[in-house]
């Protein structure tokens, strides 16, 4: 429909009681009994006291018998049946249980970076699973796209950034902030803390530039050119990388066009072409979950998607492009893109085509081929995709770039409307020659 050409926008992007003390005591029993019968034998002289021996006897003899000691009365075991001080052995027990507890599932989940530390930085947390403190020193690692965190933080481990992954891994999965950590080269130091490294990780500062961007709407062929001259990995060996090896998702049906997400990578040093063509595969599968899109749709989905890309130049347009292609389908009448026929004649440069060049009898010539063409005719971003799967509801059939400096265009639902949008397209091309 001459009306768009593509875009240079790059995208992104826790006491027993006590015993009886003594005995009663009684006076001494009288010689003699005063009912005893029989003679009475002869009185026998008693022998002599003295005054103070006879007191000294009596007063022995008047003083009271000692008092028993009173026993300590036992104490009663509680309702329960145990006594007080085996219930407070038993609650010590149990709160130290319950400690011990705490402390395994605290360190099991957060690891040890949150026990106290001694020492200075770059010290080890005393034998335990962390350095303490910012590091010393330079180290670079990569972030592959796709890393877990598991996987940053085997790469932080080798590099001797953090001596635990697992103390890595536990304070990554802890915060929300880390989802969002790019791809990318990033200058850290030799001995951190799991925490400072993690910090450092999430400081767009940190990270290293001189990555290749990829911008949206490219071919898989001008993709291959720009990895291999910002890489210098020989452009053959693109196109030699075995598309099963890839990981593409079945609705690509063995085809990279529309699967090489553009965004920025950060390539480790000597990738190889396969590593680095997997990488954009990967992030594609990654952003169309984000999406929603379910794998039934992502065919189709795709394709719009890259049409869309090629000719809608202003963001808010992405959507209502979507919606004309839905409609014309839907009315069984061809799509007329002028996209697609330049997709066909691999150029770049034109938006609009020839009659001769609207003739051709392939599939991706939608002049002539009703539905959608048989594959994407470029690889679109996510705002496209989105687009594509969630289009602006809308009656239109047509639509026209009638400014092909600010991308202006203009949506119909007839062909009346459509007829002036068209001549208002023509006069812009008059007076911009070459420029359509």
């Amino acid at each position: 429909m001459n009306d768009s050409h593509l875009g240079d926008s790059i995208f992104g992007s826790s006491g027993r009681g006590a015993q009886q003390g003594g005995r009663d005591a009684t006076g001494p029993l009288s010689d003699a009994d005063p009912d005893a019968t029989g003679p009475v034998p002869p009185a026998v002289a008693a022998p002599a006291v003295s005054r103070r021996e006879a007191r000294e006897r009596d007063l022995q003899q008047q003083a009271p018998a000692p008092r028993p000691r009173e026993a300590r009365p036992r104490r009663q075991p509680d309702d329960d049946g145990r006594r007080p001080a085996v219930r407070g052995c038993l609650a010590l027990i149990v709160g130290a249980l319950v400690i011990g507890a705490a402390l395994i599932f605290a360190i099991s989940t957060l690891g040890s970076s949150f026990l106290p530390k001694f020492g200075g930085g770059g010290a080890l947390a005393g034998g335990g699973g962390d350095y303490v403190g910012a590091g010393t020193g330079s180290v670079t690692i990569t972030v592959a796209p796709g890393d877990s965190g598991t996987a940053i933080g085997e790469t932080l481990q080798k590099a001797g950034v953090v001596k635990s992954a697992s103390s890595f891994t536990a304070l990554a999965a802890n915060n929300s902030k880390f989802a969002a950590l790019q791809p990318g080269t990033y200058r850290l130091r030799r001995h951190m803390s799991s925490a400072d490294a993690l910090d450092v990780l999430l400081d767009p500062k940190a990270k290293v530039s001189g990555g290749v961007t990829i911008p949206e709407g490219l071919w898989a062929t001008e993709i291959y050119s720009r990895l291999s001259q910002a890489t210098k990995v020989p452009l053959a060996d693109y196109t030699k990388v075995p598309v099963a090896s890839l990981g593409l998702p079945a609705a690509a049906r063995g085809r990279v066009e529309g699967y090489l997400f553009p965004s920025t990578y950060d390539f480790p040093k000597g990738a190889s072409a396969q590593t680095q063509l997997q990488a954009m595969v990967t992030r594609f599968k990654q952003e169309v979950a984000s999406l929603g899109i379910p794998q039934s749709r992502l065919a189709k989905v795709t394709i719009v998607a890259s049409l869309v890309e090629a000719e809608a130049s202003r963001a808010q347009d992405g959507p209502k492009v979507a919606r004309v292609v839905d409609n014309r389908i839907a009315r069984g009448m061809p799509l007329q893109l002028d996209s697609t026929v330049n997709y066909l004649l691999h150029r770049r440069g034109k938006v609009t085509t020839s009659n001769g060049e609207r003739d051709s009898s392939s599939p991706y010539n939608t002049y002539r081929s009703a539905g959608l063409p048989p594959g994407p005719i470029d690889n679109p971003g996510l705002a496209s995709l989105r687009a594509a799967y969630q289009p602006a509801a809308g009656p239109w059939l047509y639509f026209v770039t009638v400014n092909l400096a600010t991308g202006e265009t203009v949506f119909a639902s007839d062909s009346t409307g459509h007829a002036a949008a068209v001549r208002r397209f023509q006069a812009w091309c008059t007076a911009h020659p070459g420029k359509c």
